[in-house]
């Protein structure tokens, strides 16, 4: 008799909730699989390349702050 009951657990489907959990589990596994894959950049690249996105956002900080400052010019002009 146990041995039907295992042969019967065996073709049971794990509930939808066990199965959610187990392909989060996966994923979780895969991604840090690819992780260890990822070659990193050296600090010196790094700090080469933040000073480089600081920059051009700095220069287009300027650029909108001129631009904005110019509309309102114009919009004193015609309004006044």
């Amino acid at each position: 008799m146990s041995e039907v009951k295992k042969v019967e657990n065996k073709n049971k489907k794990p509930s939808k909730f066990v199965a959610f959990f187990k392909k989060i589990g996966r994923k979780f596994k895969e991604v840090f699989s690819e992780l260890k894959k990822v070659t990193w950049p050296d600090f010196a690249k790094v700090v080469k390349q933040t000073g480089v996105v600081l920059g051009v956002v700095l220069l287009f900080l300027v650029f909108v702050t001129l631009f904005d400052a110019g509309l309102q010019a114009l919009l004193k002009l015609v309004t006044a």
